[in-house]
């Protein structure tokens, strides 16, 4: 028994005792002639990608296709494209040359007045709103618009003259509450504008009208007229 008691004493003492590390993912051996990482037996950790690469292929790509949308004329010169006018050249420049080969001769329906019923640059459902208003005498509201704020300036314009005639007198009072009325008239016309360029179709739109402007283009009719 006292043999059994020694030996086993023995085998537990030359067994090495590990304890985990407080750092992260590493054991050290406590007793024993050996030390085991578990960071030494994980494999090696792969390189991260370069974030400056990865921005020059993304840019050298939305370059490429940008580069085709340019005409074949300015293909590779992006950098000298600096606005619209030298896109505009290149068309106008193909026009013309065009004309001079003559490929705008014998075409389909030349001579011949246009077909204005439908417009084929408009979308379909407006194209055909269009058409049935037309064939029942109407127009669509911005036209109709258009032409009372037209028609209202011009009456507008009228009355600032008219009024305009009494001030430089004595009294000016005249004026001053013709110009408040005018000037309250003015206001619903811009509200009549504003309107109209939330509903009229892109590229139709119309500025707003200014008292100081008006006074200005007044100041300079009636010079003209003397």
């Amino acid at each position: 028994m006292a043999l059994r008691f020694a030996a086993r004493k023995a085998l537990s003492s030359s067994a090495p005792l590990v304890q985990k590390s407080r750092t992260a993912g590493e054991s050290v051996v406590v007793r024993g002639r050996f030390a085991s990482s578990s960071s030494s037996s994980s494999a090696p950790s792969s390189p991260k990608p370069n974030k400056n690469v990865s921005h020059d292929r993304l840019a050298s790509v939305i370059d490429a296709v940008n580069d085709r949308k340019l005409p074949p004329e300015l293909r590779g010169q992006r950098n000298n494209v600096r606005s619209e006018t030298d896109i505009i050249n290149v068309v106008e420049q193909r026009v013309w040359h065009a004309m001079e080969e003559g490929q705008f001769e014998n075409l389909p329906g030349k001579g011949k007045p246009l077909d204005l019923s439908s417009n084929p640059h408009a979308d379909p459902a407006e194209d055909t709103l269009y058409r049935i208003l037309n064939k029942n005498g109407c127009a669509p509201e911005w036209v109709e618009l258009n032409k009372e704020i037209r028609n209202s300036i011009a009456g507008w314009r009228l009355a600032l003259r008219k009024a305009w005639m009494c001030k430089g007198g004595r009294d000016d009072s005249k004026w001053l509450e013709l110009s408040e009325v005018l000037k309250l008239q003015l206001r619903d016309l811009n509200n009549k504008v504003l309107h109209y360029n939330l509903i009229v179709p892109f590229g139709r739109q119309m500025f707003g009208f200014k008292w100081e402007r008006e006074i200005d283009r007044l100041n300079e009719e009636t010079q003209t007229d003397k």
